[in-house]
Order: structure tokens, then sequence, then C-alpha cells
């Protein structure tokens, strides 16, 4: 079964970290695309005990936490909904509605219940790809597959997407090396497959656009090279799927490509860490949670690294971004880091959720500054 994603767009996420209600709940749980999802439901019920012991030990309104209650118990109960899934699952609850987001990313079991939802994890689906598309591109056929992280590729249908070169040139065939006007030979073929790789680019351009995740090609010589001369997505992957793809199942092109992501997403995270030992020797960068929670504040930070798996409660002062640290479930209490986050993303800046090993001296977080504190 083809894994079914709904990552939320930036003002999905907005509404999320600006929303405030004393009874707010965030559920986090594994689920599997292919496997029948009894054991999901049973554990999002379980989960579900945990929110609503929570909400009642808090002292938080019987009506409240009993419509809260109900939304999920009825989300449980939806058939058709636990047919399609994902890797992971989100839940954000209130007693006037319930939102849920299909994510690529394997999470832990998580509970939160606070005065505004737990959107940290979430992030984790929105900081590097973990989906892309292969551009499968010969002179004889072109084929566009979706690769998600686990699962079958799915092939996309393409309106006016070319069905070879030939068919991009209005030509019966691209290998007449006969005389035609001025275009002929090798240089006539270079030119058919330049106009070839127009053709596709421009055809993929609607699937692309606004899109920030990578495209792989699969391609020959020269026919690769000639199509990144004229491709126009800024996200091609510089690594090519080697070898000719009429001749590979889509299956193994989708297992080669998910290397390429893999290799991506390293890269990109190596840039940042690189970014943050430079700005660290010159005074913007810091690792200790006060610094930072004080920074997001001032909306200081351009960038930060956040460990997905950290808890950390307590509360950030709304003005001085002074830290108070709190036992877990303290009254007025949330996550810390989570919070730190909320304030860098609704101040123009980058979030970077992953693990902890992953993050600049093994710490909670990280932050790259605007300017120096």
């Amino acid at each position: 079964m083809f894994p079914h994603l709904d990552l939320p767009d930036r003002s999905q996420v907005d509404r999320l970290l600006t929303s405030r209600r004393p009874a707010s709940v965030s559920l986090y749980l594994t689920t599997d695309p292919v496997q029948g999802a009894d054991a999901e439901r049973l554990e999002l019920r379980n989960l579900l005990d945990e929110a609503v012991r929570q909400l009642r030990e808090a002292g938080h309104d019987k009506r409240e936490t009993a419509e809260i209650q109900d939304l999920v118990r009825e989300l449980v109960d939806d058939a058709l909904f636990w047919e399609y899934q994902a890797r992971s699952l989100a839940v954000f609850a209130t007693p006037d509605d319930i939102t849920t987001y299909r994510l690529p990313h394997q999470l832990s079991s998580l509970v939160e219940v606070s005065d505004r939802f737990h959107v940290k994890p979430l992030l984790r689906a929105l900081t590097f790809p973990s989906s892309g598309y292969v551009l499968a591109l010969s002179e004889n056929a072109v084929r566009v597959l979706e690769v998600l992280p686990e699962g079958e590729p799915g092939l996309l249908s393409i309106q006016g997407m070319p069905r070879d070169a030939a068919d991009a040139a209005g030509r019966p065939s691209i290998s007449d090396r006969s005389p035609r006007g001025r275009v002929q030979g090798g240089e006539g073929r270079k030119m058919r497959l330049g106009q070839y790789s127009r053709a596709v680019d421009q055809a993929l351009h609607p699937l692309l656009v606004g899109r920030d995740i990578p495209l792989i090609l699969a391609a020959t010589q020269p026919l690769d090279g000639i199509y990144r001369q004229w491709n126009t997505y800024p996200h091609l992957a510089v690594e090519s799927l080697e070898g000719n793809p009429d001749s590979a199942a889509d299956h193994d092109l989708a297992a080669r490509a998910r290397k390429v992501i893999d290799l991506v997403n390293a890269s990109a995270l190596a840039e940042v860490k690189d970014l943050f030992d430079e700005r660290a020797s010159a005074g913007r960068a810091a690792t200790d949670v006060a610094d930072v929670a004080r920074a997001a504040t001032y909306a200081m930070v351009d960038t930060v690294l956040v460990d997905i798996d950290a808890v950390m409660p307590g509360t950030i002062d709304e003005t001085s971004g002074v830290v108070i640290f709190a036992e877990k479930n303290a009254a007025g209490s949330y996550g810390i880091v989570d919070e730190i986050a909320r304030r860098v993303w609704l101040t123009g800046g980058r979030v970077l959720a992953v693990r902890r090993e992953d993050i600049p001296g093994g710490r909670a977080v990280a932050a790259i500054l605007r300017w120096a504190s």
C-alpha cells in the first residue's frame, strides 16, 4: 500500500503554534501503512486515557474533558480513516475541534496536555524532505515516480508530458541523419534532446512549483547533462541514478532514490552545522537553553536546531525570555524546547527538528543568531 501523507503547510503550522486553550491535547503515535490498524487504534485509546487522566488531575472542566474524549474516540472508531496511514500520526484536540496529520517519519508515542499544542515532533516532518520525485528520462520514454520513505513508488500522470524525444520534436525519430534544413547529424540530435528537455521541464512545472523536495534524475549521457542545462527546478539532486532507466523497475529506482534523498539531507545538515561553527567564532551562536530562549523571545534567532525527543517542562517569560524550569505536568508549564521552536518559527526563523546527536555539542538546542548577543 502506498503511504498516505497529509503534511501541514506554513499557515496550518502557524495556527497550531498560536492556538491557546486551557485544555489542549497533543498525541503522537507510530502507525504502519501496510499492516492492519488494530494495534494503532488501541494505542490511541491508551494515549487518550492518559490525556484524560492528566486533564482531570489538573482540574480541567469536566465537560471540556468529555468533549475531547468524544472527539478522539470518534477518530478511533473511524474505520475509513485508519485504512490510509503513513509512519506516524499526530492528533491535536481541544473541546471544540480535532486536527490530524499523517507523517512520513516514525515518531515515538507521546501525550502532552497544556494550554498550547506540542508541535515540535510535527516539525520533524518539515525539517528535511523524506520524499522525492524520480524523473526517469531516456530518448524513448519518460516517467515520473513519487517516492516516499517506504512502500511502492507511485507512477504519476503528468499533463503535457511528451511521450519521448521524437514526440517533443514532432518527428518520427530524432536519429534521422539526413539533412533537414539547417539541422542534421550529431548537432541536430543534440538540439532535439534540448527541445525534449525543455518540454519535460515545462510539463513538470505545475507539479514542482512551490515544492522543496528533491527531484532525482535517472538518465544516461548525453541526456543527463542536456536536461541539467535546461532544468529550472532548484532542488534537482546533484547525484543521478545510473543506468538506463528504461530497463530499471520502479521499485529499484525508488530504493536508490531514497539513498540520494538521505545524502541530500545529510549535506544540508552538514551545511547548517558548518555555519553554526562559523557563527560561534563570531559570537553569533548559542547552545544554552536559557540563552537560546532569550534570543528567541527577542527575534534574534535565524536558525535553531531542536531535539525532537527533549522533554524539558517549564515556562519562558513572554517579554524577557527568562526560563523557569518545572516538574512535568506542573500547572501552567509546557515544553520549553517546544516553546523556543514556536517563537523562532513565528519570528521568521528556520526550525530544524532533529535527533540530539545531530545538534552541535549534543545539546537540546543550538541556535544561529542574526546578530551577536
